[in-house]
Protein backbone atom coordinates (compact mmCIF):
# COMPACT_ATOMS: atom_id res chain seq x y z
CA UNK A 1 0.00 0.00 0.00
CA UNK A 2 1.34 3.57 -0.62
CA UNK A 3 1.70 5.69 1.75
CA UNK A 4 1.08 9.12 0.23
CA UNK A 5 -0.04 10.67 3.51
CA UNK A 6 3.07 10.60 5.31
CA UNK A 7 5.58 12.69 3.55
CA UNK A 8 8.32 10.84 5.66
CA UNK A 9 7.71 7.73 3.17
CA UNK A 10 8.52 7.32 -0.06
CA UNK A 11 6.14 7.64 -2.87
CA UNK A 12 4.96 4.21 -4.87
CA UNK A 13 4.14 4.26 -8.18
CA UNK A 14 3.11 1.22 -10.47
CA UNK A 15 3.20 0.64 -14.46
CA UNK A 16 1.82 -2.39 -16.41
CA UNK A 17 2.24 -2.86 -19.81
CA UNK A 18 -0.61 -5.34 -21.58
CA UNK A 19 1.50 -6.10 -24.33
CA UNK A 20 0.48 -8.94 -27.17
CA UNK A 21 2.06 -11.96 -25.24
CA UNK A 22 2.51 -10.82 -21.99
CA UNK A 23 1.55 -8.74 -19.05
CA UNK A 24 4.01 -7.04 -16.89
CA UNK A 25 3.48 -4.86 -13.68
CA UNK A 26 6.50 -2.96 -12.10
CA UNK A 27 6.32 -1.30 -8.70
CA UNK A 28 8.80 1.05 -7.78
CA UNK A 29 9.39 4.16 -5.22
CA UNK A 30 10.86 7.65 -5.58
CA UNK A 31 13.51 8.04 -3.40
CA UNK A 32 14.91 11.41 -3.16
CA UNK A 33 15.66 12.38 -7.87
CA UNK A 34 16.04 8.40 -8.65
CA UNK A 35 13.59 5.22 -8.96
CA UNK A 36 13.77 2.53 -6.67
CA UNK A 37 12.53 -1.02 -8.21
CA UNK A 38 10.65 -2.68 -5.37
CA UNK A 39 9.04 -5.60 -7.65
CA UNK A 40 7.85 -7.40 -10.72
CA UNK A 41 5.30 -9.15 -11.54
CA UNK A 42 4.81 -10.87 -15.37
CA UNK A 43 1.99 -13.47 -16.47
CA UNK A 44 2.11 -15.13 -20.16
CA UNK A 45 -1.45 -14.23 -21.39
CA UNK A 46 -0.71 -14.80 -25.38
CA UNK A 47 -3.33 -11.97 -26.25
CA UNK A 48 -2.77 -11.95 -29.66
CA UNK A 49 -3.14 -15.86 -30.26
CA UNK A 50 -6.91 -14.84 -29.62
CA UNK A 51 -7.46 -12.10 -32.25
CA UNK A 52 -9.40 -14.07 -34.98
CA UNK A 53 -10.05 -13.02 -38.95
CA UNK A 54 -11.87 -10.37 -38.20
CA UNK A 55 -9.64 -8.51 -35.69
CA UNK A 56 -11.67 -9.88 -32.10
CA UNK A 57 -10.21 -10.86 -29.26
CA UNK A 58 -11.56 -14.57 -28.39
CA UNK A 59 -13.56 -15.51 -24.77
CA UNK A 60 -10.67 -17.40 -23.98
CA UNK A 61 -8.04 -14.61 -24.44
CA UNK A 62 -10.27 -12.09 -22.28
CA UNK A 63 -10.51 -14.45 -19.92
CA UNK A 64 -6.73 -14.85 -19.39
CA UNK A 65 -6.06 -11.24 -19.55
CA UNK A 66 -8.48 -10.12 -16.97
CA UNK A 67 -7.24 -13.02 -14.51
CA UNK A 68 -4.31 -11.74 -14.40
CA UNK A 69 -5.35 -8.28 -14.36
CA UNK A 70 -7.18 -9.59 -10.71
CA UNK A 71 -3.85 -10.74 -9.36
CA UNK A 72 -2.34 -7.21 -10.31
CA UNK A 73 -5.08 -5.71 -8.30
CA UNK A 74 -4.02 -7.29 -5.28
CA UNK A 75 -0.71 -5.88 -5.41
CA UNK A 76 -2.13 -2.73 -5.98
CA UNK A 77 -4.64 -2.25 -3.34
CA UNK A 78 -4.43 0.93 -2.26
CA UNK A 79 -2.76 3.23 -4.52
CA UNK A 80 -3.99 6.44 -6.17
CA UNK A 81 -4.91 6.45 -9.51
CA UNK A 82 -2.19 9.11 -10.29
CA UNK A 83 0.05 6.72 -9.20
CA UNK A 84 -0.63 4.34 -11.68
CA UNK A 85 -0.25 3.85 -15.57
CA UNK A 86 -1.17 1.02 -17.48
CA UNK A 87 -0.57 0.70 -21.31
CA UNK A 88 -2.66 -1.17 -23.57
CA UNK A 89 -0.62 -2.07 -27.19
CA UNK A 90 -0.55 -3.93 -30.26
CA UNK A 91 -3.58 -6.77 -29.95
CA UNK A 92 -5.83 -3.72 -28.02
CA UNK A 93 -5.08 -1.12 -30.57
CA UNK A 94 -6.07 -3.77 -33.19
CA UNK A 95 -8.97 -5.51 -31.53
CA UNK A 96 -12.88 -4.82 -32.87
CA UNK A 97 -13.98 -5.74 -29.90
CA UNK A 98 -11.08 -4.25 -26.94
CA UNK A 99 -14.12 -2.24 -25.68
CA UNK A 100 -15.32 -5.30 -24.05
CA UNK A 101 -11.81 -6.21 -22.41
CA UNK A 102 -11.85 -2.57 -20.96
CA UNK A 103 -15.24 -3.01 -19.64
CA UNK A 104 -14.48 -6.08 -17.74
CA UNK A 105 -10.86 -4.77 -17.03
CA UNK A 106 -12.37 -1.50 -15.69
CA UNK A 107 -14.56 -3.75 -12.91
CA UNK A 108 -11.47 -5.61 -11.86
CA UNK A 109 -8.55 -2.50 -11.93
CA UNK A 110 -10.27 0.47 -10.61
CA UNK A 111 -7.30 2.82 -13.03
CA UNK A 112 -7.60 3.92 -16.54
CA UNK A 113 -5.90 1.68 -19.46
CA UNK A 114 -4.20 3.86 -21.90
CA UNK A 115 -4.33 2.14 -25.65
CA UNK A 116 -1.05 3.99 -26.81
CA UNK A 117 -0.58 4.34 -30.18
CA UNK A 118 2.87 2.09 -32.26
CA UNK A 119 5.02 5.29 -32.29
CA UNK A 120 4.25 6.53 -28.14
CA UNK A 121 5.18 2.61 -27.28
CA UNK A 122 8.52 3.07 -29.27
CA UNK A 123 8.94 6.41 -27.52
CA UNK A 124 8.09 4.74 -24.53
CA UNK A 125 10.33 2.04 -24.77
CA UNK A 126 13.39 4.01 -26.03
CA UNK A 127 12.78 5.97 -22.59
CA UNK A 128 12.84 3.15 -20.84
CA UNK A 129 16.15 1.63 -22.32
CA UNK A 130 17.52 5.24 -21.91
CA UNK A 131 17.27 5.47 -18.55
CA UNK A 132 18.13 1.68 -17.89
CA UNK A 133 21.57 1.81 -20.24
CA UNK A 134 23.19 5.25 -19.97
CA UNK A 135 25.28 4.96 -23.23
CA UNK A 136 27.04 8.10 -24.39
CA UNK A 137 26.48 8.46 -28.25
CA UNK A 138 23.39 7.32 -30.25
CA UNK A 139 21.33 3.98 -29.62
CA UNK A 140 19.69 1.86 -32.02
CA UNK A 141 17.26 -0.05 -30.20
CA UNK A 142 14.69 -2.85 -30.91
CA UNK A 143 11.95 -4.22 -29.38
CA UNK A 144 10.17 -7.78 -30.81
CA UNK A 145 7.00 -7.81 -28.88
CA UNK A 146 3.90 -9.88 -29.28
CA UNK A 147 2.24 -8.11 -31.98
CA UNK A 148 4.73 -5.37 -32.85
CA UNK A 149 8.26 -4.68 -32.90
CA UNK A 150 9.81 -0.88 -32.45
CA UNK A 151 12.67 -0.03 -33.53
CA UNK A 152 14.38 3.88 -31.91
CA UNK A 153 17.49 5.57 -32.93
CA UNK A 154 18.25 8.03 -29.92
CA UNK A 155 20.78 9.88 -28.01
CA UNK A 156 20.38 10.28 -23.96
CA UNK A 157 16.46 10.62 -23.73
CA UNK A 158 15.27 12.20 -27.17
CA UNK A 159 14.70 9.93 -30.02
CA UNK A 160 15.64 10.71 -33.68
CA UNK A 161 13.68 8.14 -35.47
CA UNK A 162 10.93 5.64 -34.38
CA UNK A 163 8.63 3.60 -36.15
CA UNK A 164 6.63 0.60 -35.01
CA UNK A 165 5.65 -2.50 -37.12
CA UNK A 166 3.03 -4.77 -37.36
CA UNK A 167 5.26 -7.99 -37.13
CA UNK A 168 5.30 -9.85 -34.16
CA UNK A 169 6.27 -13.17 -32.46
CA UNK A 170 2.64 -14.36 -31.75
CA UNK A 171 1.25 -13.09 -34.98
CA UNK A 172 4.00 -14.46 -36.90
CA UNK A 173 3.94 -17.39 -35.31
CA UNK A 174 0.34 -17.60 -36.09
CA UNK A 175 0.98 -16.74 -39.74
CA UNK A 176 3.67 -18.87 -40.48
CA UNK A 177 4.03 -21.51 -38.11
CA UNK A 178 0.12 -22.37 -37.67
CA UNK A 179 1.20 -25.80 -38.24
CA UNK A 180 3.79 -26.38 -36.22
CA UNK A 181 6.45 -26.94 -38.45
CA UNK A 182 10.39 -25.74 -38.01
CA UNK A 183 11.55 -26.30 -41.76
CA UNK A 184 13.71 -23.63 -43.63
CA UNK A 185 10.60 -22.60 -45.81
CA UNK A 186 8.38 -21.41 -43.30
CA UNK A 187 11.28 -19.40 -41.14
CA UNK A 188 12.13 -18.03 -44.86
CA UNK A 189 8.74 -16.66 -45.18
CA UNK A 190 8.62 -15.04 -42.09
CA UNK A 191 11.72 -13.76 -42.79
CA UNK A 192 10.98 -12.11 -46.85
CA UNK A 193 7.83 -10.71 -44.72
CA UNK A 194 9.96 -9.36 -41.99
CA UNK A 195 12.43 -7.77 -44.70
CA UNK A 196 9.38 -6.41 -46.80
CA UNK A 197 7.81 -4.54 -43.46
CA UNK A 198 11.38 -3.20 -43.11
CA UNK A 199 11.81 -2.05 -46.85
CA UNK A 200 10.85 1.83 -46.44
CA UNK A 201 12.52 2.37 -43.64
CA UNK A 202 16.24 0.50 -43.60
CA UNK A 203 17.41 3.35 -45.75
CA UNK A 204 16.61 6.25 -42.85
CA UNK A 205 18.24 4.26 -40.25
CA UNK A 206 21.10 3.45 -41.61
CA UNK A 207 21.19 7.24 -43.30
CA UNK A 208 21.00 8.69 -39.21
CA UNK A 209 23.30 5.46 -37.82
CA UNK A 210 23.82 4.60 -34.30
CA UNK A 211 27.12 3.84 -32.38
CA UNK A 212 25.15 0.37 -29.99
CA UNK A 213 22.28 -1.54 -30.69
CA UNK A 214 20.31 -2.78 -27.83
CA UNK A 215 17.28 -4.99 -27.39
CA UNK A 216 14.43 -5.29 -25.17
CA UNK A 217 11.83 -7.45 -23.85
CA UNK A 218 10.68 -11.22 -23.87
CA UNK A 219 11.81 -12.06 -27.63
CA UNK A 220 15.24 -10.73 -27.27
CA UNK A 221 15.71 -11.96 -24.11
CA UNK A 222 14.82 -15.84 -24.46
CA UNK A 223 17.69 -15.03 -27.63
CA UNK A 224 20.23 -14.28 -24.98
CA UNK A 225 19.21 -17.00 -22.37
CA UNK A 226 19.93 -19.66 -25.01
CA UNK A 227 22.84 -18.11 -26.21
CA UNK A 228 24.21 -18.22 -23.09
CA UNK A 229 23.20 -21.59 -22.35
CA UNK A 230 25.25 -22.86 -25.29
CA UNK A 231 27.91 -21.60 -24.07
CA UNK A 232 28.23 -17.82 -25.57
CA UNK A 233 28.71 -16.46 -21.67
CA UNK A 234 28.94 -12.60 -23.07
CA UNK A 235 25.08 -12.88 -24.22
CA UNK A 236 25.73 -10.79 -27.17
CA UNK A 237 23.32 -11.49 -30.22
CA UNK A 238 25.40 -11.29 -33.30
CA UNK A 239 24.74 -12.39 -37.08
CA UNK A 240 26.49 -15.50 -36.95
CA UNK A 241 24.81 -16.74 -33.85
CA UNK A 242 21.38 -16.06 -35.11
CA UNK A 243 22.15 -17.82 -38.61
CA UNK A 244 23.67 -21.13 -36.33
CA UNK A 245 20.58 -20.59 -33.94
CA UNK A 246 17.96 -21.03 -37.02
CA UNK A 247 19.51 -23.89 -37.75
CA UNK A 248 19.32 -25.49 -34.10
CA UNK A 249 15.43 -24.72 -34.54
CA UNK A 250 15.06 -26.59 -38.01
CA UNK A 251 16.83 -29.68 -37.10
CA UNK A 252 13.89 -30.10 -34.38
CA UNK A 253 11.11 -30.35 -37.01
CA UNK A 254 8.30 -29.41 -35.04
CA UNK A 255 8.12 -26.91 -31.63
CA UNK A 256 6.23 -29.47 -29.78
CA UNK A 257 9.95 -30.98 -30.17
CA UNK A 258 11.98 -28.15 -29.23
CA UNK A 259 14.56 -28.47 -26.80
CA UNK A 260 17.04 -26.08 -26.66
CA UNK A 261 18.48 -24.96 -23.46
CA UNK A 262 18.04 -22.15 -22.03
CA UNK A 263 14.68 -22.06 -23.54
CA UNK A 264 11.71 -22.00 -21.34
CA UNK A 265 8.87 -23.76 -21.85
CA UNK A 266 6.25 -21.13 -22.82
CA UNK A 267 8.21 -19.45 -24.50
CA UNK A 268 8.72 -22.36 -27.37
CA UNK A 269 5.81 -21.77 -29.66
CA UNK A 270 6.68 -18.22 -30.36
CA UNK A 271 10.79 -18.83 -30.32
CA UNK A 272 10.92 -19.46 -33.69
CA UNK A 273 8.74 -16.88 -35.06
CA UNK A 274 10.81 -14.16 -33.08
CA UNK A 275 14.33 -15.42 -33.90
CA UNK A 276 12.99 -15.05 -37.65
CA UNK A 277 12.14 -11.70 -37.21
CA UNK A 278 14.74 -10.59 -35.28
CA UNK A 279 17.57 -11.85 -37.98
CA UNK A 280 15.74 -10.65 -40.60
CA UNK A 281 15.81 -6.78 -38.35
CA UNK A 282 19.93 -7.84 -38.42
CA UNK A 283 19.82 -8.43 -42.30
CA UNK A 284 17.90 -5.35 -42.86
CA UNK A 285 19.63 -2.87 -40.99
CA UNK A 286 23.11 -4.62 -41.78
CA UNK A 287 23.92 -5.50 -37.76
CA UNK A 288 26.71 -6.96 -36.20
CA UNK A 289 26.29 -7.27 -32.39
CA UNK A 290 23.20 -6.47 -30.26
CA UNK A 291 23.34 -6.63 -26.06
CA UNK A 292 20.10 -7.22 -23.87
CA UNK A 293 18.82 -3.89 -22.03
CA UNK A 294 16.86 -5.03 -18.82
CA UNK A 295 14.92 -1.53 -19.37
CA UNK A 296 11.07 -1.50 -21.45
CA UNK A 297 7.98 0.22 -21.88
CA UNK A 298 7.23 -0.26 -18.16
CA UNK A 299 10.17 1.60 -17.56
CA UNK A 300 9.61 3.85 -19.91
CA UNK A 301 6.26 4.37 -18.31
CA UNK A 302 8.09 4.38 -14.37
CA UNK A 303 10.20 7.22 -15.62
CA UNK A 304 7.63 9.80 -17.00
CA UNK A 305 5.50 9.15 -14.29
CA UNK A 306 8.43 10.85 -12.19
CA UNK A 307 8.86 13.42 -14.61
CA UNK A 308 5.78 14.22 -14.21
CA UNK A 309 5.74 15.06 -10.68
CA UNK A 310 8.23 17.19 -11.50
CA UNK A 311 6.17 19.22 -13.65
CA UNK A 312 8.36 17.93 -16.75
CA UNK A 313 5.31 16.88 -18.91
CA UNK A 314 6.34 15.59 -22.54
CA UNK A 315 2.65 16.22 -23.53
CA UNK A 316 3.50 20.36 -23.24
CA UNK A 317 6.33 20.04 -25.46
CA UNK A 318 4.17 18.01 -28.27
CA UNK A 319 1.08 20.29 -28.05
CA UNK A 320 4.04 23.43 -28.66
CA UNK A 321 5.50 21.84 -31.43
CA UNK A 322 2.49 20.95 -33.16
CA UNK A 323 1.16 24.80 -32.64
CA UNK A 324 4.14 25.83 -34.45
CA UNK A 325 4.34 23.25 -37.19
CA UNK A 326 0.79 24.38 -38.34
CA UNK A 327 1.74 28.25 -37.57
CA UNK A 328 -1.16 28.79 -35.32
CA UNK A 329 -2.17 32.29 -34.54
CA UNK A 330 -0.45 32.44 -31.03
CA UNK A 331 -2.05 34.96 -30.05
CA UNK A 332 -5.50 34.00 -30.75
CA UNK A 333 -5.22 30.26 -29.29
CA UNK A 334 -3.79 31.89 -25.92
CA UNK A 335 -7.07 34.43 -26.06
CA UNK A 336 -9.41 31.17 -26.27
CA UNK A 337 -7.37 29.19 -23.77
CA UNK A 338 -7.53 31.90 -20.98
CA UNK A 339 -10.77 32.38 -21.50
CA UNK A 340 -12.00 28.61 -21.86
CA UNK A 341 -9.83 27.90 -18.37
CA UNK A 342 -11.60 30.78 -17.29
CA UNK A 343 -15.34 29.54 -17.64
CA UNK A 344 -14.27 25.75 -17.33
CA UNK A 345 -12.81 26.74 -13.43
CA UNK A 346 -16.60 28.25 -12.74
CA UNK A 347 -18.45 25.14 -13.40
CA UNK A 348 -18.93 21.65 -11.62
CA UNK A 349 -18.14 18.93 -13.10
CA UNK A 350 -19.37 15.51 -12.81
CA UNK A 351 -18.37 14.17 -9.68
CA UNK A 352 -15.83 11.69 -9.42
CA UNK A 353 -14.07 12.63 -12.89
CA UNK A 354 -10.68 14.38 -12.26
CA UNK A 355 -11.44 18.10 -13.12
CA UNK A 356 -7.64 18.60 -13.13
CA UNK A 357 -6.93 16.43 -16.16
CA UNK A 358 -10.04 17.35 -17.83
CA UNK A 359 -9.07 20.65 -17.26
CA UNK A 360 -5.44 20.11 -19.03
CA UNK A 361 -7.00 18.20 -21.89
CA UNK A 362 -9.79 21.42 -22.79
CA UNK A 363 -6.58 23.77 -21.99
CA UNK A 364 -4.54 21.75 -25.08
CA UNK A 365 -7.84 21.91 -27.00
CA UNK A 366 -7.82 25.37 -26.96
CA UNK A 367 -3.98 26.03 -27.87
CA UNK A 368 -4.86 23.02 -31.11
CA UNK A 369 -8.35 24.35 -32.04
CA UNK A 370 -7.55 26.17 -35.43
CA UNK A 371 -4.88 23.87 -36.49
CA UNK A 372 -7.06 22.72 -39.33
CA UNK A 373 -7.07 26.43 -40.56
CA UNK A 374 -3.66 25.37 -42.33
CA UNK A 375 -5.48 23.12 -44.72
CA UNK A 376 -8.27 25.86 -45.90
CA UNK A 377 -10.94 27.52 -43.26
CA UNK A 378 -13.94 25.85 -44.95
CA UNK A 379 -14.64 23.33 -42.53
CA UNK A 380 -11.18 24.13 -40.44
CA UNK A 381 -12.77 22.34 -37.50
CA UNK A 382 -12.86 18.82 -38.98
CA UNK A 383 -9.49 19.42 -40.71
CA UNK A 384 -8.06 20.58 -36.91
CA UNK A 385 -10.02 17.42 -35.55
CA UNK A 386 -8.43 15.10 -38.44
CA UNK A 387 -5.15 16.00 -37.26
CA UNK A 388 -5.64 16.07 -33.51
CA UNK A 389 -6.64 12.29 -33.88
CA UNK A 390 -4.18 10.86 -36.56
CA UNK A 391 -0.78 13.04 -36.08
CA UNK A 392 2.00 11.20 -33.83
CA UNK A 393 1.56 13.55 -30.81
CA UNK A 394 4.58 12.18 -28.12
CA UNK A 395 3.35 12.03 -24.32
CA UNK A 396 -0.97 11.46 -25.89
CA UNK A 397 -2.58 7.75 -25.51
CA UNK A 398 -5.39 7.51 -28.20
CA UNK A 399 -8.28 8.33 -25.99
CA UNK A 400 -6.51 11.75 -24.98
CA UNK A 401 -5.66 12.41 -28.57
CA UNK A 402 -9.48 11.28 -29.23
CA UNK A 403 -10.75 13.75 -26.77
CA UNK A 404 -8.53 16.55 -28.14
CA UNK A 405 -9.82 15.81 -32.00
CA UNK A 406 -13.62 15.33 -30.38
CA UNK A 407 -13.14 19.28 -28.58
CA UNK A 408 -12.00 21.03 -31.59
CA UNK A 409 -14.43 19.03 -33.94
CA UNK A 410 -16.93 20.71 -32.27
CA UNK A 411 -15.98 24.07 -31.40
CA UNK A 412 -18.40 25.49 -33.89
CA UNK A 413 -21.45 25.04 -36.06
CA UNK A 414 -24.12 22.19 -35.68
CA UNK A 415 -23.52 19.86 -32.58
CA UNK A 416 -24.08 16.46 -34.16
CA UNK A 417 -23.62 15.13 -30.92
CA UNK A 418 -24.23 11.77 -32.46
CA UNK A 419 -21.01 11.38 -34.52
CA UNK A 420 -19.16 11.49 -31.11
CA UNK A 421 -16.89 8.55 -30.88
CA UNK A 422 -16.73 5.98 -28.47
CA UNK A 423 -14.44 6.20 -25.63
CA UNK A 424 -13.14 4.17 -22.93
CA UNK A 425 -11.23 6.20 -20.04
CA UNK A 426 -14.12 9.30 -20.06
CA UNK A 427 -17.80 9.37 -20.57
CA UNK A 428 -19.32 11.21 -23.23
CA UNK A 429 -21.04 13.42 -20.69
CA UNK A 430 -17.65 14.16 -19.37
CA UNK A 431 -16.83 15.70 -22.38
CA UNK A 432 -20.08 17.87 -22.75
CA UNK A 433 -18.79 20.54 -20.04
CA UNK A 434 -15.45 20.78 -22.42
CA UNK A 435 -17.41 21.45 -25.99
CA UNK A 436 -19.66 23.86 -23.87
CA UNK A 437 -16.74 25.70 -22.47
CA UNK A 438 -14.76 26.11 -25.27
CA UNK A 439 -17.49 27.03 -27.71
CA UNK A 440 -18.51 29.88 -25.61
CA UNK A 441 -13.85 30.64 -25.87
CA UNK A 442 -14.45 30.58 -29.31
CA UNK A 443 -17.30 33.03 -29.45
CA UNK A 444 -16.15 35.62 -27.41
CA UNK A 445 -12.89 35.80 -29.02
CA UNK A 446 -14.50 35.78 -32.83
CA UNK A 447 -12.99 38.98 -33.29
CA UNK A 448 -9.48 38.26 -33.25
CA UNK A 449 -9.04 41.41 -30.73
CA UNK A 450 -6.49 42.38 -28.30
CA UNK A 451 -9.37 43.99 -26.33
CA UNK A 452 -9.98 42.39 -22.94
CA UNK A 453 -13.25 40.69 -22.43
CA UNK A 454 -15.82 41.83 -20.18
CA UNK A 455 -16.01 39.18 -16.71
CA UNK A 456 -17.64 36.54 -18.15
CA UNK A 457 -20.09 34.81 -14.95
CA UNK A 458 -21.19 31.18 -15.61
CA UNK A 459 -23.22 28.79 -13.98
CA UNK A 460 -24.00 24.93 -15.40
CA UNK A 461 -26.59 22.68 -14.28
CA UNK A 462 -26.15 19.68 -16.13
CA UNK A 463 -27.74 20.89 -19.87
CA UNK A 464 -28.75 24.08 -18.83
CA UNK A 465 -25.82 27.39 -18.41
CA UNK A 466 -26.65 31.04 -17.74
CA UNK A 467 -24.10 33.37 -18.88
CA UNK A 468 -24.07 36.68 -17.24
CA UNK A 469 -22.42 39.78 -18.78
CA UNK A 470 -22.02 43.30 -17.76
CA UNK A 471 -25.38 46.00 -18.31
CA UNK A 472 -25.14 47.09 -21.89
CA UNK A 473 -22.81 44.79 -23.11
CA UNK A 474 -24.30 43.35 -25.83
CA UNK A 475 -25.49 46.53 -27.59
CA UNK A 476 -22.47 47.54 -27.28
CA UNK A 477 -21.51 44.35 -29.15
CA UNK A 478 -23.46 43.79 -31.87
CA UNK A 479 -21.79 41.33 -33.44
CA UNK A 480 -21.11 39.12 -30.59
CA UNK A 481 -24.56 39.07 -29.46
CA UNK A 482 -25.74 38.04 -32.85
CA UNK A 483 -22.78 35.54 -32.72
CA UNK A 484 -24.26 34.19 -29.00
CA UNK A 485 -28.00 34.04 -30.67
CA UNK A 486 -26.61 32.14 -33.21
CA UNK A 487 -24.97 29.96 -30.64
CA UNK A 488 -28.04 29.30 -28.56
CA UNK A 489 -29.86 28.12 -31.20
CA UNK A 490 -26.75 25.09 -31.80
CA UNK A 491 -27.24 24.40 -28.20
CA UNK A 492 -31.39 24.21 -28.27
CA UNK A 493 -31.23 21.85 -31.13
CA UNK A 494 -28.69 19.69 -29.27
CA UNK A 495 -30.93 19.45 -26.56
CA UNK A 496 -29.12 22.08 -24.64
CA UNK A 497 -29.88 25.31 -22.99
CA UNK A 498 -27.65 28.63 -22.62
CA UNK A 499 -29.60 31.69 -21.01
CA UNK A 500 -27.52 35.04 -21.12
CA UNK A 501 -28.50 37.94 -18.78
CA UNK A 502 -26.82 41.18 -17.86
CA UNK A 503 -26.64 42.95 -14.41
CA UNK A 504 -28.39 45.43 -13.87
Amino acid sequence: MTETNHSSQPREIAAIDLGSNSFHMVVARIVGQSLQIVSRHKQRVHLASGLDKQQNLDQAAINRGLSCLAMFAERLQGFEPENVRIAATYTLRQAQNAHVFLQRAERILPFPIEIIPGTEEARLIYLGVAHTQPDKGKKLIIDIGGGSTELVIGEEFDTHILYSKHMGCVSYNKQFFANGKLSHKNIAAAQLAARQKLESIATKYLDIGWDKTLGSSGTIKAIREVLIAQGHSDGVITSARLKRLLDDITAFKHQDDLDLPGLSEDRKPVFAAGVAILSAIFEALDIQDMHFSSGALREGLLYEMEQRFRHSDIRVRTATAMAKQYNIDTAQAKRVQTTAVDIYNQIDTQPGVKKTELSTLLSWGALLHEVGLSISYPGFHRHSAYLLRYSTMPGFNLEQQTVLSTLVRFQRKALKLAEMPELTIYKRKHLYPLIRTLRLAVVFNGQRSDEPLPKLKVSANNEHWQLTLPDGWTKENKLLAADLKTEQEYWHKAGWELDVNELD
